[in-house]
């Protein structure tokens, strides 16, 4: 169990982190939390080792790293919410959802673009949460792969297809024959906004 000196720490360094593309130093992290002896610092560095929430290369003053795990959902890149666009997974930071979604092993982030979705409350700039599975009921919001493209949708199955349904009247359900490559990625369980000033 973490104290919450350790949990704190534990937050400075995945903010630090994100902010300044490296982790913080031991000093900085002495700093920041008016500890002056480094061992004091790496008491706390062990702490989080031995649990799991960092890992630690040696010799490398910014060696301090998040685990994949502990620092929330991985962010593998962006989804259509218009025309579908080329799907490339490229792991481009994580989002720290501990506790609202539970167990993260088979979610993922996805950062929308486009407005189709809009009338469903997913605008473009949003991220939508997506837990990784090959199978959709009628009606379920889906990450959905068309060969190379992805794109979030609405998942209506019919006699002899599937459509793709937005949520905005602008666009036309994309339609799907039973002799084309379509590939279910993962069911939307949520969305996170950031507000924009």
């Amino acid at each position: 169990m973490l104290n919450d000196r350790a949990r704190e720490i534990l937050v400075f360094i995945r903010r630090f982190t994100r902010e300044h593309g490296s982790a913080p130093t031991i000093r900085e992290i002495g700093q920041h939390f008016g500890i002056s002896s480094t061992n004091g610092v790496r008491y706390y560095l062990d702490l989080l080792k031995n649990e799991g929430h960092i890992a630690r290369e040696k010799r490398k003053s910014r060696g301090i790293r998040a685990a994949a795990s502990a620092a929330g959902i991985p962010v593998l890149g962006r989804v259509a919410a218009g025309q579908p666009i080329l799907a490339e997974e490229n792991m481009s930071g994580t989002l720290e959802m501990e506790g609202l979604f539970g167990e993260t092993d088979n979610l993922f982030a996805l950062q929308v673009r486009g407005d189709s979705m809009i009338d469903a409350g997913i605008l473009e700039g949003d991220y939508v949460i997506v837990r990784k599975q090959e199978q959709a009921r009628a009606g379920e919001i889906v990450v959905a792969l068309l060969e190379d493209e992805a794109t979030v949708k609405y998942f209506q199955p019919r006699r002899g297809h599937v459509e793709l349904v937005a949520a905005n009247e602008k666009y036309e359900p994309i339609i799907v024959g039973r002799d084309e490559a379509l590939r279910i990625l993962g069911i939307v369980r949520g969305v996170v906004r950031t507000v924009r000033h």
